[in-house]
């Protein structure tokens, strides 16, 4: 395995374009061969930290695959879930027009029509986030409604991964954080994985934003939704992980191996098989279950309909093809200074790479 000559030009030039000022690219086969390439400074200023192996990210909202979505997947292999049980089921409180309509499948397809967080939260009488405090998300995210009949629309936000981060919450009697490090990450020896970066030193923690807020974003949660329940001691189940590469492509090398690794089963071949097999085709549309699906604008165009992998706001990305038996992950913070108006460029970073990997 030698992808350096093609990832090294992508990521040089990506550093050229002030896409991002450092990344790490990781790749990992069915064997178990790895190729970690690290580039740059955690910031543009030269004299920053160089970006290591192991330095940790804020992989925003590869969360909702690892660990949220895994953990519902293990629960619905273990039968204590199942994808037509009603969240209601699990989360009475839920009360908004079509409660009695939301599926656990629902929530794992993102075929929830509903607004994200920060757009209904600007709705709230011209309230900014900063202003929101914790009773107000919880009572956002258990109250407000959706635009079409749940299932019928694909509709990306952070909803859907929130409820689910309750939903496995309440049948395990137990913290998503807590039920991460017992599931996955001691398992598969995930050290640098957590939604505790604090317990690390900041000159190990990428940067993220600076924002009009909280400054400087550094060691802390960017997501600002998953940031203000943290200061109430919630962790949350669409943002917060903190990682590395090499945690990362463990965990994808469990899922190349169909869910059995190391002697230790994580996932039965069948829910692997799901991950990996468009669950909306009826909406003309691709996901995965728990993962996005079949993604050629940011996987390049050697994926294939069962090539899954989940993106993040910060710069990151992970990506699985169990039948061509590769995996990658990419960890950047592209949205250091500020954020771009759109993701067009680390789309085309994003592409390049896969098709570089995936061919």
């Amino acid at each position: 395995m030698n992808f350096g000559g093609p990832i090294s030009q992508a990521v040089n030039q990506a550093i050229k374009n002030k896409t991002f000022p450092g990344c790490v690219v990781g790749v990992v086969n069915r064997n178990g061969e790895r190729q970690i390439l690290p580039f740059g400074n955690f910031t543009y200023d030269e004299l920053s930290p160089k970006v290591e192996e192991n330095t940790i990210y804020d992989t925003a909202s590869l969360t909702k695959s690892i660990p949220t979505g895994s953990l519902a997947l293990q629960f619905i292999d273990e039968g204590k879930l199942k994808l037509t049980d009603k969240l209601i089921d699990y989360i009475p409180e839920f009360n908004n027009s079509d409660r009695e309509n939301v599926l656990i499948k629902h929530l794992l397809t993102y075929t929830l029509d509903g607004y994200g967080l920060a757009s209904a939260i600007s709705k709230i009488g011209g309230k900014s986030m900063k202003d929101i405090t914790f009773s107000d998300l919880q009572n956002l995210l258990l109250t407000h409604n959706f635009e079409n009949r749940p299932g019928t629309v694909f509709k990306y936000t952070n909803i859907p991964a929130a409820l689910l981060g309750l939903v496995v919450e309440k049948i395990s009697g137990n913290t998503i954080d807590n039920l991460a490090d017992e599931h996955f990450f001691k398992p598969l020896n995930m050290t640098r994985s957590t939604f505790y970066p604090e317990k690390f030193s900041l000159d190990e923690i990428v940067p993220t934003e600076k924002d009009d807020w909280r400054g400087l974003v550094h060691g802390i949660v960017h997501d600002e939704s998953a940031y203000i329940c943290k200061k109430e001691a919630k962790i949350v189940g669409h943002a917060g992980l903190f990682s590395t590469a090499p945690d990362i492509l463990s965990f994808l090398e469990m899922l190349l191996h169909r869910g059995t690794f190391q002697g230790q089963k994580y996932f039965s071949e069948k829910i692997v098989e799901q991950i990996g097999t468009n669950q909306i085709a009826e909406l003309n549309d691709f996901t995965g279950l728990g993962w996005e699906l079949n993604q050629p604008r940011f996987m390049g165009d050697y994926c294939t309909p069962h090539t899954f992998g989940k993106t993040g706001f910060t710069g990151t990305l992970c990506v699985c093809d169990v039948k061509k038996g590769v995996a990658y992950v990419i960890l950047s913070n592209r949205i250091y200074p500020k954020r771009p108006d759109d993701s067009t460029a680390i789309n085309i970073f994003r592409k390049n790479i896969g098709e570089v990997i995936l061919k």
